[in-house]
């Protein structure tokens, strides 16, 4: 029986140098602020130098102008990007949501094609698991507790399962004795009780001892939750705010 028991464990802007100004370069700072009334485009100068002085004038506003619009525009464009990114984002998140309520109306109305379980099902042997788990509706959930007589976890977690197939009506539980399913001797001893989750045949669940996890003292509820927060028992509180929002 070793396949058998192989199969249970199976964003600061960088400088900016215009390539238009050969001899002067462009700190990274601001230049000095100047306004147009520093020249009006009239020389009040008459001689060579105060011609050559007020073009280096004229040049420099010229100069202290195109590097403000450069700056202006760079700004602009950053505005927009960070602007289109969060509308990206909103859309994205947008996305899905409405992603996982479709996945999970889906699911739902699977789940309500599912048969009417309401019973925890005695397998007698591995063939038995083997057949409760590989020829059962694919999107049907099977949860199997191996237990062994007279170990009080296992028939704490038996008396959990009881509670459990009634509100997971449409959830196939099982339960098998471990040394009817020919495990080991090391498993039967050690392993108990664990709880293994298939769907579709495939495995989507593994907890041996699981005493490890909810220790000795455990009841439904935390059962339950444990097996929610693993994903294997669907979360109805999740259940009527989807349905609400579809109609």
């Amino acid at each position: 029986m070793t396949d058998f028991e192989s199969k249970l464990l199976g964003e600061k802007l960088h400088n900016y140098c215009s390539s238009s100004d050969e001899d002067e370069p462009v700190l990274d700072r601001d230049p000095p602020k100047q306004t147009k009334s520093d020249w009006d485009g009239t020389s009040t100068n008459t001689g060579p130098k105060g011609v050559l002085n007020d073009w280096e004038q004229f040049k420099k506003q010229q100069k202290v102008e195109r590097i403000q619009k450069e700056k202006d525009v760079l700004k602009q464009i950053n505005d927009i990007a960070l602007t289109c990114k969060s509308e990206l984002d909103d859309l994205d998140d947008q996305f899905l949501v409405e992603y996982r309520k479709k996945r999970m109306k889906e699911m739902l109305d699977k789940v309500q094609e599912a048969p009417i379980f309401n019973q925890v099902h005695d397998l007698l042997n591995g063939d038995e698991f083997l057949n409760a788990v590989e020829n059962e509706i694919p999107f049907v959930t099977v949860i199997i507790h191996v237990y062994e007589p007279n170990v009080k976890a296992c028939s704490q977690m038996n008396t959990c399962f009881q509670a459990l197939c009634r509100e997971y009506e449409k959830t196939k539980f099982c339960k098998i004795i471990g040394s009817s399913a020919g495990l080991s001797l090391n498993f039967k001893m050690s392993g108990v009780p664990a709880i293994l989750a298939y769907r579709a045949g495939q495995l989507i669940g593994n907890f041996v001892r699981i005493t490890d996890e909810l220790g000795f003292d455990f009841y439904v509820g935390d059962v339950e939750n444990f097996l929610i927060e693993h994903g294997v028992l669907l979360d109805k509180s999740c259940i009527p705010s989807i349905i609400t929002n579809d109609h």
